[in-house]
């Protein structure tokens, strides 16, 4: 080993280490109200897709929101489901998927090169009707950050927060996605390589990734989601430490649930509101942001 290569090789050592030994007390700081899109903007254009995410940054968001599944071969892709949903998507040559079929496309289980085929954007989606239709395909975590940031750069937009879901369940492990381990180390790998880490919040509802966060990437900022009837104390409880945010359902929002996060200096951000009604009315019970899928209605206020 020359000496050249062992400075380097020292400085990429020390420069990895300033990065996990960053505090989140260092990290730039959220917005103040964090306007989110839900799956960059679902509402108007295919949800999960670069177009959706550039939508919702050129509506004005603070941050846009975002789902990751692993492939085969170890890409991480920006998707919701763990199967190719035939209720947006289509097969690679244009063709609806039959019902009998809808959970025979398992991202993990293909390689990426197999997901990017299926059609996203041509099928007209029922529940969102106002989506606009322009075909497109589910991107690479990678390609998306890099399409992203350059957007913002040529447009001189300033820069959002990544909000970006692990989506796992305990019965999924190694037949719909990784292991938690696995599967936070290969989004990591993507995040630090793209030098985004300080803008990025990792969501789930699955605690065991958020606590693998916790252990390992404790620079990183992380959001619980919850569909539960549980208290607040008792979710955290389950989760074992204390979130930078609580990511209730808006069904179940209320001033005291607020209180209960802001006692603890927890940021509440909830999920999904989809109406300029209810997004006034959950802003006013004190919330920090709110995800929509209209992204457009913040705007509207």
């Amino acid at each position: 080993m020359n000496k050249t290569f062992s400075a380097l090789l020292l400085g990429a050592t020390l420069l990895a280490g300033c990065k996990s030994s960053q505090s989140l007390s260092q990290l730039p700081p959220l917005p103040t109200f964090d306007t989110e899109g839900h799956r960059g903007a679902r509402g108007l254009l295919a949800e999960n897709s670069i177009l959706a995410m550039r939508k919702a940054i050129d509506l004005g968001v603070t941050t846009i929101e975002m789902d990751c599944h692993i492939t085969k071969d170890g890409q991480v892709v920006v998707t919701h489901d763990p199967h190719i949903n035939p209720l947006y998507a289509r097969t690679p040559d244009g063709q609806d998927i039959p019902k009998e079929d809808a959970k025979k496309y398992v991202v993990y289980q293909m390689t990426y090169d197999q997901v990017k085929a299926f059609e996203l954007g041509t099928k007209p989606y029922s529940n969102f009707p106002q989506q606009q239709r322009v075909k497109t395909y589910i991107p690479r975590l990678a390609d998306l950050i890099d399409s992203v940031q350059t957007y913002l750069k040529t447009t001189g937009k300033p820069q959002v927060f990544y909000n970006i879901e692990v989506k796992s369940k305990i019965v999924g492990d190694n037949k719909l996605h990784p292991a938690s381990e696995e599967f936070v180390k290969a989004m990591m790998q993507v995040i630090e390589k793209k030098g985004i880490a300080p803008y990025v919040i990792i969501q789930s509802f699955d605690l065991r990734p958020l606590q693998i966060l916790h252990k390992k990437y404790p620079h990183m900022r992380t959001s619980f989601l919850v569909d539960n009837k549980k208290t607040v104390a008792e979710n955290l409880t389950e989760l074992g430490f204390t979130p930078v945010v609580y990511s209730p359902s808006a069904k179940l929002v209320t001033a005291e649930l607020v209180k209960q996060c802001h006692d603890r200096g927890i940021k509440v951000v909830p999920w999904t509101v989809n109406t300029a009604e209810e997004i006034a009315r959950i802003k006013a019970l004190g919330v920090d942001g709110i995800i929509s899928d209209y992204p457009n209605l913040f705007f509207q206020q």
